[in-house]
């Protein structure tokens, strides 16, 4: 799986610990459990077992138990979506968001959306912050207001020009606020809709629907702003399609007019001023062509880019991604001058708004929401995905063992579980053994994806 040159620098106590696990004798059942988390990162540690019996004549059919596992424990995979504490996990959750997502643009009759939905007009939006302040950045070809060109990895950007000037509590309450602001906006685009189209809010909602799903994502000064995929439907879904009015144009018009209105209002408290929070001037909607038919936003374009911002947080602004208690642990953490003054505005005014629970949400810089969100029938659920997959891994198990099928009216089962809680994680060897199995998965699964293409493009050269 390695060589000799990539342990050589491990430290002295975790290729100890390397050479321990390697040596036991249920190293393989140890690695075959971790490839079928996929390398999970974190994974938990479970004790117990299941029996399976006929209920009719008492027989036990299978049972299974930990005692026989190594450390007499099974692994499975931490379920973490974010890809800066397990990579194997955020990749299947993004997996899961991009179908999801998909589903809702392309149609997908497996997964509650049926292929007719792609003549509905929608619409892929960008909501922002407003400016706390300027910041270094590439405006086009010309040079930053520093008067210098940067790089686009150059660790400058997103910060400001002037950090004592910049507004350092407006920007973390934007963050903290954000959710709401999303949540007025979706009320305010229903009565737009109406508006325009000339009917009351009730005859709209009668004749057709809003769906949307969206995605967060940090900009490099630390701001939130939101992603959307926002479509028209007819009143029964997407399974409906929207009335004549409901054209791609009055979708466009009344998602501009419905950012516009949207206003939250913050009180005084402290030394702080009353705030009016809006969202920011650059906003962005682009129609969504059928797959590549000349247009610049595509729909497996969309999914990929949703997908993609599914399993990222605050982490990407140079923050860390755990709970932090004070300021010290700043300086520990190494975390730079710009998002630690974002962390330590949150830890500042926590007294001021004990409501929004800033203190709790500083390694966000304030930002409490969820990171993608949809309405209910834009298209299946992620808890859906997950039941199909789990599914479809115990059909598989029960083929194996020849066990029949639950659904098979003629054969009854029972099945009896006891699981209890042992812990999560690896010691320092697991850990690096894990990590290059999950790597090792990674590559294969890059290599099919080439062939595959190069598979695609020979098809396309006949």
């Amino acid at each position: 799986m390695t060589d000799a040159a990539t342990m050589a620098g491990l430290d002295a106590a975790t290729l100890t610990d390397v050479l321990r696990v390697a040596a036991s004798a249920d190293f393989d059942r140890w690695q075959d459990q971790i490839r079928r988390t996929g390398g999970c990162a974190d994974p938990i540690r479970l004790i117990g077992g299941t029996k399976t019996i006929d209920p009719a004549t008492k027989t036990v059919l299978h049972a299974y138990t930990t005692d026989h596992e190594p450390g007499g424990m099974l692994r499975i995979a931490c379920g973490n979506r974010r890809a800066s504490r397990c990579p194997a996990c955020a990749w299947t959750y993004a997996g899961d968001t991009y179908h999801l997502i998909r589903a809702g643009l392309t149609g997908d009759p497996d997964k509650g959306t049926p292929h007719t939905l792609r003549d509905h007009p929608r619409v892929f939006a960008t909501l922002t912050a407003p400016s706390f302040g300027p910041v270094h950045n590439r405006p086009g070809n010309r040079a930053c207001r520093c008067g210098r060109r940067h790089a686009e990895d150059a660790p400058e950007l997103g910060t400001p020009l002037d950090p004592e000037g910049y507004d350092y509590a407006g920007a973390v309450l934007w963050n903290n606020h954000a959710s709401e602001l999303w949540r007025y906006f979706t009320i305010y685009l229903r009565r737009e809709i109406a508006r325009r189209a000339g009917l009351t809010q009730k005859a709209a909602r009668e004749q057709s629907r809003v769906s949307f799903g969206k995605v967060a994502e940090y900009q490099k000064r630390g701001a939130v702003h939101f992603h959307a995929v926002i479509r028209f439907d007819g009143p029964d879904g997407p399974d409906s399609p929207p009335p004549a009015w409901a054209t791609l144009d009055l979708l466009t018009d009344a998602i501009c007019a419905a950012a516009a209105r949207v206003v939250v209002d913050v009180p005084p408290a402290g030394d702080q001023p009353a705030r009016t929070l809006r969202w920011g001037t650059q906003l962005d909607v682009q129609p969504i062509g059928a797959f590549g038919q000349g247009e610049e936003i595509t729909e497996l374009a969309v999914a990929s880019y949703v997908a993609k911002y599914a399993t990222k947080a605050a982490e990407t602004t140079g923050t860390v991604d755990r709970r932090i208690g004070n300021k010290e642990a700043l300086v520990l953490l190494g975390v730079p001058d710009h998002p630690r003054r974002l962390i330590e505005a949150c830890l500042d005014l926590h007294p001021l708004y004990p409501d929004r629970k800033l203190r709790d949400w500083a390694h966000m810089l304030g930002f409490r929401g969820h990171f993608s969100t949809k309405s209910r029938r834009y298209s299946t659920t992620l808890g859906a995905l997950r039941q199909v997959r789990a599914d479809y891994r115990a059909a598989q198990q029960r083929e194996a063992l020849g066990l029949p099928d639950p659904d098979d009216t003629e054969a009854t089962t029972l099945t009896l579980a006891h699981w209890s809680y042992a812990g999560h994680g690896y010691t320092p060897g697991e850990s690096w053994l894990a990590a290059n199995i999950q790597r090792d998965i990674q590559l294969n699964r890059e290599t099919a994806r080439e062939a595959v293409a190069d598979l695609r493009n020979e098809g396309e050269g006949w």
